[in-house]
């Protein structure tokens, strides 16, 4: 490695695994799907008003199938109810750690079946992010391409939302710190760090021929961060793709 360097933000290990899966993503969806571009947390890409109902939630899943290329009537959506555990932590002054199970998949009767955590619902962004994830199940294991027991199969799926142009959303609800007067939480969702989330989005601009991509404005600080620094690694080191 010479003096100036850029350094990758990943070990070679996840380095080498981002890459090949990257691969396999172009291999098995194409590369047309790259050309849609990055779905963006706008009015743009979600038009309408957002309450956080029920049908809200629906009507998300519906729009983000769109996204990842799901016919939503082959669908079930289950909406699991909010139990108040959050309301109750911060009215009791309490701290709370947790990764999040925001969403779930499995097939039945015959059909795919997602199911959504209604306290995502007071979280867009992070809402969006277990959507795409729920639905890159769908992609994957409904439709065949891989098997439940692919010892990476969870984390693979988090990559293809960035594949899909909604890594986005993935990335900022990898990890998620709010504090309040009496209480604070951290709150980790998806499989993959904000470091790998960052790298494997470089890849996507990579693969799209964006050297300073726009939407990069959009990414919280840490997962920005690492974009770039991916990118200035990328730039000396390009994809063998």
């Amino acid at each position: 490695m010479g003096l100036f360097a850029a350094k990758c933000p990943v070990g070679a290990t996840e380095r080498a695994w981002t890459q090949d899966c990257m691969a396999w993503l172009a291999a098995e969806f194409g590369r047309e799907v790259l050309k849609q571009g990055p779905v963006l947390p706008t009015a743009g890409f979600f038009p309408g008003s957002y309450a956080g109902s029920d049908a809200d939630i629906r009507a998300l899943v519906a729009q983000i199938c769109g996204y990842l290329n799901v016919e939503p009537s082959l669908l079930v959506v289950e909406i699991e109810p909010d139990d108040g555990e959050d309301a109750m932590v911060a009215g009791l002054g309490l701290a709370r750690k947790s990764r999040s199970a925001a969403g779930h998949y499995r097939r039945e009767n015959g059909r795919p079946v997602i199911a959504i955590d209604q306290r995502q619902a007071a979280r867009p962004m992070a809402l969006v992010a277990t959507i795409a994830h729920e639905l890159g199940h769908v992609r994957l294991l409904d439709e065949q391409r891989i098997t439940p027991d692919r010892y990476d199969h969870e984390p693979l799926t988090d990559l293809l939302t960035v594949y899909f142009g909604l890594g986005i959303f993935t990335a900022n609800s990898a990890f998620t710190f709010s504090q309040g007067n009496q209480s604070w939480s951290y709150t980790r969702l998806g499989y993959l760090s904000e470091q790998m989330l960052g790298y494997a989005l470089a890849c996507y601009a990579h693969l799209r021929g964006e050297t300073r991509p726009a939407w990069a404005r959009h990414l919280d600080a840490n997962p920005r961060g690492y974009l770039k620094q991916s990118l200035l690694y990328l730039a000396q080191n390009p994809l063998d793709i």
